[in-house]
């Protein structure tokens, strides 16, 4: 059986997705960013000029969350019920975790992960005067509950 992309119409253009049919259920959706930062800029988080990094970047990862639909054109604007980013301080870098619940008719994968993309960016941001060597890596989904598809969660 073939796999139909629903984000294309029978001419192969691009769609909004129709959910209106569907019935709301409660779903959830968490994922994952990780910043690699220098040592020294790891030390230096506490007596950041521009204010505590991880903070603005909290707050920019739950902003980024509510405006998913205006930044990916086909992502449906959706009344998010709760958006929570955690940073946490690791010895190589800021590990990123984001997650997003509703209840709806389509999921929330997309807001997770710019929740965790965004904050990343943030992180970024706050301390590229001290590296601009700073990378964002392993962008992803850890897992999404709910929905047609069900459960799924990164082995």
């Amino acid at each position: 059986m073939t796999q139909r992309l629903s984000h294309y119409d029978g001419a192969g253009r691009a769609r909004m997705v129709d959910v209106s049919a569907k019935q709301p259920t409660t779903r959830m959706a968490r994922a994952h960013a990780f910043v690699k930062l220098k040592p020294r800029v790891l030390r230096a988080l506490p007596e950041n000029p521009k204010g505590d990094p991880l903070e603005v970047a909290r707050i920019a990862g739950i902003l980024a969350a509510k405006k998913t639909a205006e930044l990916i054109p086909l992502c449906h604007p959706l009344p998010l019920t709760h958006v929570d980013v955690t940073l946490t301080v690791e010895r190589s870098g800021v590990r990123i975790e984001s997650t997003a619940s509703i209840a709806a008719q389509t999921g929330v994968e997309m807001e997770a992960l710019t929740a965790a993309a965004v904050a990343a960016l943030t992180v970024y941001d706050m301390t590229k005067a001290l590296d601009k060597g700073i990378e964002i890596q392993d962008v992803y989904l850890l897992e999404k509950t709910g929905g047609k598809s069900g459960d799924w969660r990164r082995a």
